[in-house]
């Protein structure tokens, strides 16, 4: 993985420019702390920040290649897992290729494909390509968004990065934020809209788009799509395909010449990705597979179950650790540095986000840093398969919005009138909502309940899926540590879309399906263990920290967060009963305390940004 940024000008020589370009590529040093580069000529600027996982001498960027007497520059941030296929090809079709890095197969599949050569593409990867005769810039990004890719137009200039931070050290990118932006941060919280960059006439490269940059155009357009069909198979079928797609996807990600790992929750999903990884290794003789697992200091004496999450982890972790024979690793926060990461958090996604849960995965991914530097986790089979509470229960199918945004009303009482009126949170909420059921693909003649339950799919897939693997990218990559997502493989996500809800819920389970399927691969306790979400600290000093430090910020008559707030209400739910029941505001992974803490990372993220407001 690695951080990328770039400026296209049609007015200004850049070869003159090149401290700016050094500070674009100094604000992304932590997503390529092992090699840095840069090609620039008076039109186009292009530099990389590298964290080496392959061919450590071959992957060197931004990666120049001639196809005739036509120059072509790449800078890249991914991996693709088919890189051994590309090259194949391309030998077969008469290129030479000169290293083992999957950088010089994308390169070379341009110069062979053009930009159908995505279509080619197994794997995550955001990257840009500079054609020097025709002075066009060509840009493209994964089909599920796994890696990011942010771009602003400001004149004669074009500017792009991996993170909003490296657009920002541009002079023309300010951190300035109209109504629509407030909305974002205010209304649809971590949960962005698509293509929505927070600040002004800054945006991002959609999953699945590419573009193109010239002197007179810019077009933008995707390049793949959900489908929908028939499933044609039965249910036996469909178990054996789902059981190979997992596999191929987990074994092809094992791909590495440094330290890799597996996230290991005890769960479903990260245990079936471990036992698959597990067992490729012990056969290709690089075993033993290390694993990681997150706790909090006392969360055993406060965890209390919920409908949603039902059982700590710890034992679980244990119960699979010792049955794959892995070489486990467990990490205990404690709440006072969790507390702490809040701040860092917000810097590493560059916006308010997730709160502690953003804060313990970067915590997590440093100390994963220190013995390995690729992971494999599970997330996002959720998403793919179905296993959320909305996915089963009516109320949340007929909800009539997002089914994690139900509770907006909550949310409004502790708005400043001011803030409701310029930015009406229904009406935006409401537009939003309408304009991702106007892109479900639909099927003709499909059941209504099935209808309702593909709109759903979508719905997850394509806003809230998003918000997860956001998290997953800016907090692994803030601590140089590569995070990978089998779940995403884009093969397996088209088959999943077509198949039928009754299947994937098979035995009235929560990835049923999946559960079936990885049969005889997981002991049948982990198999059929109820789903528990991403770990949560329990302990009461945590809200009791950010409660304080929330308050405080209302105190403060410098604060940018209180003129947004209805500082007496917020007051009120501060001071409720502490057993007064949880209501979620922003999916069922924040609740009063996270919320909380989403509110004072906004108020840290417009200071440390000096976030001005139209």
């Amino acid at each position: 993985m690695c951080g990328i940024a770039g400026w296209i000008d049609w007015e200004r020589d850049l070869r003159h420019e090149r401290h700016v370009l050094q500070a674009m590529a100094d604000a992304l040093t932590h997503r390529g702390p092992d090699a840095e580069g840069a090609w620039v000529s008076a039109r186009a600027g292009l530099v990389h920040r590298r964290l080496i996982v392959v061919d450590p001498e071959g992957g060197t960027q931004p990666m120049v290649r001639k196809k005739g007497d036509q120059t072509y520059v790449l800078v890249y941030n991914g991996e693709l897992y088919n890189t051994a296929e590309l090259q194949q090809a391309l030998t077969a079709r008469g290129h030479r290729l000169f290293t083992r890095s999957d950088t010089e197969a994308l390169l070379v599949s341009y110069l062979e494909w053009g930009p159908a050569c995505v279509e080619r593409l197994n794997g995550i990867f955001a990257f840009a390509i500079w054609d020097v005769a025709r002075e066009e810039l060509f840009l493209a990004r994964d089909r599920l968004g796994v890696k990011p890719l942010f771009f602003a137009q400001r004149g004669s200039s074009f500017v792009f990065a991996s993170e909003l931070k490296g657009l920002l050290a541009h002079p023309a990118v300010e951190p300035v934020i109209d109504a629509e932006g407030l909305a974002e941060i205010f209304v649809m919280g971590p949960s962005r809209t698509p293509g929505h960059g927070v600040f002004r006439q800054v945006r991002e490269l959609k999953p699945g788009w590419q573009m193109i940059v010239s002197r007179h155009r810019i077009v933008e357009r995707p390049y793949w799509q959900l489908e929908s069909a028939p499933h044609p198979d039965d249910f036996p079928t469909t178990v054996a395909r789902v059981r190979d797609l997992v596999q191929d996807a987990v074994e092809r990600q094992l791909v590495s010449d440094v330290p890799l790992c597996t996230l290991l929750s005890g769960g479903l999903d990260s245990s079936a990705i471990t036992a698959f990884a597990a067992r490729a290794l012990t056969r290709d003789g690089r075993g033993p597979l290390h694993t990681w697992s997150i706790d909090y200091v006392d969360n055993d004496r406060y965890f209390r179950p919920t409908a949603f999450q039902p059982n700590p982890d710890a034992p679980w972790v244990a119960r699979v650790a010792n049955a794959l024979g892995t070489v486990h690793h467990a990490v205990l926060l404690d709440t006072s540095e969790l507390v702490s990461a809040l701040q860092d958090a917000v810097v590493a996604r560059d916006l308010p986000g997730m709160a502690d849960v953003d804060a313990s995965l970067l915590l997590f991914s440093k100390a994963i840093k220190e013995k390995a530097t690729v992971g494999l986790s599970g997330e996002c089979a959720d998403e793919v398969f179905g296993g959320y509470p909305w996915f089963y229960r009516e109320e949340a199918r007929n909800a009539g919005t997002f089914p994690w945004m139900r509770n907006l009303a909550a949310r409004i009482r502790l708005f400043s009138k001011e803030l409701v009126d310029l930015v009406q949170p229904e009406v935006y909420l409401a537009r939003r909502y309408q304009e991702a059921l106007d892109e479900v693909p639909r099927l003709p003649g499909e059941p209504p309940a099935d209808a309702k339950v593909r709109e759903l799919f979508y719905l997850n897939l394509t806003r809230w899926m998003p918000t997860l693997l956001d998290r997953k990218d800016r907090m692994s990559m803030a601590a140089g540590l590569e995070l990978r997502v089998p779940f995403c493989d884009h093969r397996l996500v088209e088959y999943l879309w077509n198949v039928p809800w009754a299947m994937k819920f098979y035995r009235q389970r929560e990835k049923g399906l999946l559960r079936h399927a990885l049969e005889g691969i997981l002991p049948a306790d982990v198999l059929w263990r109820k789903k528990s979400p991403y770990p949560k600290t329990h302990h009461p000093l945590y809200w009791e920290a950010v409660k304080q430090w929330t308050l405080s910020v209302l105190e403060d008559p410098e604060s940018p967060l209180r003129p947004f707030l209805n500082t007496a209400a917020v007051r009120e739910w501060a001071n409720q009963d502490s057993s007064a029941p949880d209501l979620p505001l922003f999916g069922q992974l924040m609740g009063r305390p996270q919320f909380f803490a989403y509110l004072a990372q906004v108020d840290h993220w417009m200071r440390t940004y000096n976030v001005r407001v139209l």
